[in-house]
């Protein structure tokens, strides 16, 4: 417990000290002189919800005025008339253009545009960009947390099966700490949702979406600022694939239910105008499920942050002995709220996904036995 609070504690102190960087960085580069506090909180919350090339650490600024940055820099790809890679650090942060085989490119609000060599940004009448923008395959840095997040997993999921193998199915190491979690899955949400003669094969995919946002959203918590689960795409592409499962691996009776509600209750004369109703609800309520998968996950990851980073932002707008304290042990009390959500948001997608499985995969031979043995 001790060693938690300690980390939380150290978690919530680099947080501090990079929105204090990224201030400084924004007074002294001369980019916003005159925002005030609020404008420059509200930034900073909006910088650290994106995606970027880049792993930025800190920042510090020279005496001379020269602005340093420490980061990782990331590779980038992009199609454009040919496909052309060359690395991040090229935009200094979007301070410089980078020229790449005769064409001009500048990273701004965390997009690459085609520009002419002085970078220049050309808007419309809404304030949109009129710069060309490229197709951006870039390793971003979520692409890498997702990249680092699947080998975790492939490795704590190995070193479970080779304990299994060498110790006659009794789990050493890693394998102490995955085994029960795994247990819970297949007893508590599987079995019971699924059935017991068809949760096997969906196992596979319930343990590792599972994992998969479990690790995502716990890696969100760290000083790094990634914030993969924040990523609506993300989501996105999560329920997509919770959607083609249970599109693919459902039954006659579940295809029928969708088009046949009423079942053999009254003749098709008489249910034809139910259906004109009936159908197109039935089948938006296949999109609306995965839907509200993908919007409970992102909303409830980007409050979290949200949250977080606005209460921390509250100690510079208070500067005093009673505001500041307080702001903190708040910032504090929900880091420590967000590692319990982080969690649960796995399990409830993960729960909501065996459940509609169970949907699609139910025959209607299952549907009758039970009613039988619940009479």
């Amino acid at each position: 417990m001790r060693n938690t609070l300690l980390s939380k504690f150290l978690i919530v102190s680099a947080l501090l000290m990079s929105f204090t960087s990224f201030a400084k960085d924004a007074k002294e580069a001369g980019e916003a002189p005159e925002k005030d506090k609020k404008t420059e909180i509200k930034e900073y919350i909006e910088h650290h919800l994106k995606d970027s090339h880049s792993f930025s650490l800190f920042s510090y600024t020279k005496d001379n005025g020269e602005h340093v940055y420490i980061d990782i820099p990331l590779p980038v790809i992009i199609w454009d008339e040919g496909l052309k890679v060359f690395s991040s650090s090229r935009f200094h942060h979007g301070e410089t253009v980078a020229e790449v085989d005769g064409s001009y490119y500048k990273l701004y609000h965390n997009k690459i545009y085609e520009t002419n060599a002085d970078g220049e940004i050309r808007y419309g009448e809404d304030h949109k960009v009129l710069n060309e923008k490229p197709l951006d395959l870039s390793i971003t840095k979520n692409v890498v947390m997702i990249f680092i997040t699947g080998l975790l997993i492939l490795w704590m999921f190995s070193s479970l099966a080779r304990s299994y193998a060498k110790n006659n199915n009794m789990p050493k190491g890693i394998g102490r700490f995955m085994e029960p979690i795994v247990l819970y899955i297949r007893d508590e949400i599987a079995r019971p949702n699924i059935g017991e003669k068809r949760y096997r094969k969906y196992m596979p995919f319930l343990l590792t979406i599972f994992f998969f946002i479990w690790f995502l959203n716990i890696f969100g918590l760290t000083p790094l600022g990634v914030n993969v689960t924040g990523n609506i795409a993300i989501t996105f592409a999560l329920a997509l694939m919770t959607f083609l499962i249970t599109s693919f691996t459902g039954t006659k009776t579940y295809w029928k239910h969708l088009f046949d509600p009423l079942g053999d209750t009254m003749p098709w004369i008489a249910k034809i105008p139910l259906y004109i109703i009936l159908v197109p609800i039935e089948l938006l309520g296949t999109i609306v499920k995965p839907f509200s998968l993908l919007i409970r996950l992102y909303a409830n990851m980007t409050a979290g942050h949200i949250v977080l980073m606005s209460l921390i932002g509250l100690m510079f707008i208070f500067k005093s002995w009673i505001g500041s304290p307080l702001s903190f042990a708040l910032a504090f009390a929900i880091s420590l709220i967000e590692v319990l959500v982080a969690l649960l948001q796995a399990y409830i997608f993960t729960m909501l996904s065996a459940l509609y499985f169970g949907f699609a995969s139910e025959e209607h031979h299952e549907e009758h036995e039970g009613e039988i043995a619940h009479l």
